[in-house]
């Protein structure tokens, strides 16, 4: 067999693995220990934010209603500013902004 023909082969293989990497990658739940999450006081459950830390936080402000928020109606979503992990939809984080 040629050295074409086996590279040939292995593309399915890579992209396979390249896709299940990404994947597996894109569905890492964030941890409220992170230091990002830790400097915007990102919580999982909105109601645990801390009131006297944050202003800005008021009663039913979450991740799913928030501008940002890409999970659309799943539990858990993307948010560009955790690139790579998922927040909680009734998380909460001091950059939240209204959905319009």
């Amino acid at each position: 067999m040629t050295a074409r023909r086996q590279f040939i082969q292995w593309i399915p293989v890579v992209g396979l693995a390249a896709m299940t990497a990404r994947h597996a990658h894109a569905q890492a739940k964030l941890d409220e220990k992170d230091p990002q999450a830790v400097a915007l006081g990102y919580v999982h459950d909105a109601g645990k934010a801390d009131k006297a830390k944050y202003k800005n936080y008021a009663a039913g402000q979450n991740c799913g209603n928030c501008q940002l928020y890409q999970g659309k109606d799943a539990e858990w979503g993307g948010c560009p500013l955790f690139q790579g992990k998922q927040v909680a939809k009734a998380g909460w984080c001091s950059a939240y902004a209204k959905k319009t």
